[in-house]
């Protein structure tokens, strides 16, 4: 049996699928809050949901050549290890500096790791989108983001 890049892929986001939800089945939620249509659960399990079944179509879908077996030659690790590491500074600095500025300066970081330099596409490529997200979640699925620690203490709440 040959094991290819997408197989490989594949099984990954398997597990982390199934792991994302199995702690978001575990998700507490208010008292009555389970007959809503909408919960804190919901999405996601509808994410964990989603990313199984795409999963697994990956898996029965990929490519089974000689051509397409796995090499771990091509593979930037010192990238690979950045991405992570600007990963968990974001999760680390939501509590800080809140969700936008830290949904823009993770943005920013990824892209100019992945090569671009220019400030202009740094800044159009990263805030409208975190302005998006932001009031997707916020005004319109009405799930309160906290603006973090540095900015209630600076503009007081």
């Amino acid at each position: 049996m040959t094991i290819t890049k997408d197989h490989i892929g594949g099984l990954v986001f398997l597990c982390f699928s199934i792991v994302y939800g199995y702690y978001g089945s575990g998700i507490e939620m208010f008292p009555g809050d389970e007959y809503q249509p909408f919960n804190a659960k919901s999405l996601p399990l509808t994410l964990a949901g989603l990313g199984i079944v795409l999963a697994l179509c990956q898996l029965v879908t990929a490519s089974r050549s000689q051509d397409d077996k796995l090499d771990l030659r091509g593979l930037d690790f010192v990238l690979i290890t950045k991405l992570l590491l600007l990963m968990l500074i974001f999760a680390a600095s939501l509590e800080w500096i809140g969700f936008m500025l830290s949904t823009v300066i993770f943005l920013m970081g990824g892209y100019w790791l992945l090569g671009e330099r220019r400030p202009k596409v740094l800044l159009v490529a990263s805030v409208p989108f975190a302005v998006c997200f932001w009031f997707l979640l916020t005004q319109l699925l009405d799930i309160y983001l906290a603006p973090g620690r540095l900015i209630t203490s600076i503009l007081g709440g």
